[in-house]
């Protein structure tokens, strides 16, 4: 079969690496894809969000798969899209419906789908530009650190996490009156701290089944010591060691359950990925906020891994066969660590020349800001590329990785040294 991959990053690749393994595989195209993906499937140069244009190319190339990596495609209704659209709607969407991506587009939407299902999660209340004065009273009521979620989209970078009173509310008003975030913080949501360690549990639901892929942690900042600014994730591991049989079983029957039966109770069309981000408090685990695609770098640890196929995997999930299938998964350990651009997640150049990719043996790198110029791979984002090795345990796994970077080079390259350090 032809099957087309929406995304330009690491997570596509990662997919794209996977998805070529199959033997039902015929042809790949990704849109717009990267210079890695570039090496195994056919990129072609549009916007996932293009929707007319994903149209005219599915039709083209005669596809017959639709996988969505990033969550803009979603939120904006790519799956409604298709159902909808005579000449396409037999051509299964692996993603949400625009209903069920809301739980990504608005952390308002989430929070109130958390609570009407009695799923366990902080404390919040939301505002608007109109309430800011309310809001700052709120903040008031709370202990120190104060935590602000730009209710919409914002790349990764919408949540402030500040010890200051007042402080706290200068950055409210920054975001709900000055538009800090644009749009994405025309409502805050404002809820309490939760002091433990975080993890990320996905699962992929076909509306009726689900199945727990491997867990996951990831890195979010951008220094050493989880110091510094958030990005969209600086490294990841898996599987999170101190994630026992107790934990695993507290988070399926109290999180992952409940919200798979909230779907289909809120009648909610789901087939796809939902990323949970979780806390561990004392043992008890927390949703922090739900994402409806799988997370980056995450998924350059959690898809290398499965050892099932994954178009068939992604079959099961069209045809509502999710139960059925036999999800196999690699016992070792993954990790990988991502190279980013110097200044990244602030301002950075791009174009660099990237050497040495030629020479990384026993891992695998998956580009994720890379293009082609010429015959050169150079820079093209900020997170530049992941290098993910396997291990029997995550220090060997890890090892590997920091042995293969160590190979690459380009002008004002960054990467953390510490991946893993609060697991030791």
């Amino acid at each position: 079969m032809t099957i087309l991959l929406l995304g330009s990053g690491g997570r596509e690749h990662a997919f794209a690496w996977k998805m070529t393994q199959s033997p039902l595989c015929e042809k790949l195209f990704v849109v717009p894809g990267n210079a890695g993906t570039a090496a195994i499937a056919e990129n072609v140069a549009i916007s996932p969000t293009d929707f007319e244009a994903v149209k005219a190319l599915v039709l083209k190339e005669n596809i017959s798969l639709v996988v969505v990596g990033p969550e803009d495609p979603l939120v904006k209704g790519i799956y409604d899209y298709f159902k909808n659209d005579e000449s396409l709607k037999h051509i299964p969407v692996i993603g949400p419906s625009k209903l069920g991506a809301q739980l990504e587009g608005s952390k308002e939407f989430a929070k109130e789908f958390l609570m009407k299902h009695n799923i366990p999660t902080a404390a919040y209340d939301s505002f608007t530009a109109e309430t800011v004065e309310k809001g700052c009273e709120f903040l008031e009521t709370l202990q120190p650190p104060y935590v602000l979620k730009a209710d919409g989209l914002a790349a990764g970078k919408g949540v402030l996490i500040i010890q200051d009173l007042e402080e706290a509310k200068t950055e409210l008003r920054n975001m709900l009156v000055h538009a800090k975030f644009g749009t994405a913080s025309a409502k805050v949501v404002i809820e309490e701290f939760l002091d433990g360690i975080e993890l990320s549990c996905f699962v992929l639901t076909d509306g009726k089944s689900y199945k727990i892929l491997p867990t996951a942690k990831d890195y979010k900042r951008i220094g050493e010591g989880d110091t510094g600014l958030n990005t969209g994730g600086m490294g990841a591991v898996s599987p999170v060691p101190y994630v026992d049989a107790v934990l695993m079983e507290k988070i399926e029957t109290r999180i992952v359950k409940p919200t798979i039966e909230g779907f289909q109770k809120d009648g909610i069309e789901y087939k796809g990925f939902v990323f949970i981000g979780l806390i561990n408090v004392k043992n008890e685990p927390i949703v922090i906020e739900y994402n409806v695609r799988m997370g980056d770098p995450e998924t350059e640890v959690v898809v290398p891994r499965l050892k099932s196929d994954l178009v068939e995997l992604f079959l099961s999930v069209a045809d509502q066969k999710l139960g059925d299938f036999n999800l196999e998964v690699d016992p070792r350990s993954a990790t990988t660590v991502m190279v980013v651009s110097g200044g990244y997640p602030e301002d950075f150049e791009k174009g660099k020349v990237i050497s040495g990719l030629e020479n990384v043996t026993d891992s695998i790198v998956f580009h994720a800001g890379t293009k082609l110029d010429n015959e050169n791979v150079v820079t093209n984002g900020g997170r530049v590329i992941a290098v993910t090795s396997y291990g029997d345990n995550f220090q060997e796994a890890i090892k590997k990785s920091y042995q293969n970077i160590d190979k690459l080079s380009f002008d004002k390259m960054y990467f953390r040294k510490d991946i893993g350090f609060d697991l030791i």
